[in-house]
């Protein structure tokens, strides 16, 4: 546990890279459409609890992991965002399965060290290009859930991206109290 906090507070933050392709105004609301590259995060997952139940045990999870709680005890950095994915209803409330990743930082991505508590896997994501609205404050499912409407909204009903699944980014530390950054992040479906 020490060694997550001492990561988390005085550990070197990685932002996960992107190629900026555009960013774009359309009634007001801008957006990004980003590139990232494949990788290797480390995830955990959970089902039958709802998004603001879960997600702060499923990030703990990831933070240990990186924070030395590994086979190896190596400390790696953090990197962010922290990426929720999770998976709407029809009705936009979401469904009670998420996936809670952080990607591996980059000098641990080709030898990953192997996690100590079987819930946390390793795992290979291709690269993806996506639709990205930040915006601030403390979130849960109902800021992420509106945030997603209004990109929804914004990008309108012919934009090529999935709807049975989008991303809540998060990039910083659960206690910073002002000029936060998330976002929401839509997975655009290749041509």
């Amino acid at each position: 546990m020490f060694g997550m906090i001492k990561n988390s507070l005085f550990g070197n933050t990685e932002e996960t890279e992107y190629k900026l392709l555009s960013s774009e105004t359309k009634d007001g609301v801008s957006f990004d459409v980003r590139r990232y590259d494949g990788a290797k995060y480390a995830v955990v997952s959970s089902e039958g609890r709802t998004f603001d139940q879960v997600t702060g045990e499923l990030v703990r999870k990831l933070l240990m992991y990186i924070g030395g709680s590994n086979e190896q005890g190596e400390a790696m950095g953090t990197a962010a965002p922290i990426i929720i994915t999770v998976y709407p209803r029809n009705d936009g409330v979401l469904s009670r399965r998420l996936m809670v990743a952080i990607r591996i930082p980059s000098n641990y991505q080709q030898s990953p060290p192997t996690p100590t508590d079987s819930a946390v896997k390793i795992e290979d994501r291709p690269g993806m290009t996506v639709y990205a609205l930040q915006f601030g404050g403390f979130a849960g499912e109902s800021e992420y859930r509106a945030e997603a409407l209004r990109l929804t909204r914004t990008l309108g009903e012919t934009a090529p991206f999935q709807r049975k699944q989008y991303f809540c980014c998060s990039y910083d530390p659960p206690l910073k109290p002002y000029g936060r950054r998330n976002e929401v992040w839509f997975l655009q479906e290749e041509p």
